[in-house]
């Protein structure tokens, strides 16, 4: 499949439960989790309390988006490179405001977003929780009343399967198998949560959501057999 690189903009979002303990959740929200937990718990042990802490930011209704990376390709010469910018707050609002400015610089109607289980996850979460905040949906990230053909999304792991409907497949598999740098080490998806509340590290999230970008643009190089751009062509701006 040949790609047009210079309108992909590749996405990644980090993303936590709406607030630390499951106490502090308005009463009306505790009770529709409850009845979620009721599903969630069936073949567990965990309580309510405990699934809520534990996967609670996986759900738009019941999380919050705390970081926001976004990559593009450009050229010099003969050479493509990749920038990526990190956008991170407290504030989701504020949050999904930077990253509305952002989408504004790009043509919306042959923009194309790229991210690694996108369809499933990155794009529909920043889309409901744009609306929760009651804030404009870039048109490019919004798949609404839209024909599949009309959709400009290109999902790595949807690429990867090629027609198969077996189970979710990561990224740093991907990333392992082809041989793509990553730096997995400081944290990965599963601390996401404990860093935001328990250590308040922000910054170290937010790096861990641009090597995502990184790492999710060179999958997408691999996965349309074209070489991989040299690390001294990537370059990352934080907001």
């Amino acid at each position: 499949m040949a790609i047009n690189l210079d309108n992909i903009l590749v996405l990644d979002i980090e993303t936590v439960r709406a607030c630390d303990k499951y106490e502090d959740l308005p009463e009306r929200l505790q009770e529709q989790w409850d009845r979620k937990a009721v599903f969630l718990t069936r073949d567990t042990e965990q309580s309510s309390k405990e699934a809520f802490e534990d996967r609670g930011g996986i759900y738009a209704e019941f999380g919050k988006v705390i970081a926001i990376s976004a990559g593009f390709f450009t050229r010099s010469g003969n050479e493509w490179h990749l920038r990526v910018r990190g956008l991170k707050s407290k504030d989701e609002s504020e949050l999904l405001e930077e990253f509305n400015h952002l989408m504004a610089k790009f043509d919306q109607t042959s923009l194309v977003l790229c991210a690694h289980n996108g369809k499933e996850f990155d794009f529909p979460y920043l889309c409901r929780r744009l609306l929760v905040n009651s804030l404009p949906i870039p048109a490019s990230i919004d798949a609404t009343g839209k024909k599949p053909w009309e959709v400009n999304h290109l999902d790595t792991m949807e690429l990867w399967k090629f027609g198969d409907r077996k189970s979710y497949t990561s990224l740093e598999l991907l990333a392992t198998i082809f041989d793509i740098p990553s730096s997995k080490s400081a944290i990965d998806g599963s601390m996401v949560g404990q860093v935001y509340y328990e250590q308040g590290d922000l910054e170290l999230i937010s790096e861990y959501c641009n090597q995502d970008v990184v790492v999710t643009a060179q999958l997408l190089l691999k996965l349309n057999q074209l070489s991989l751009i040299d690390e001294d062509n990537i370059h990352i701006v934080e907001a």
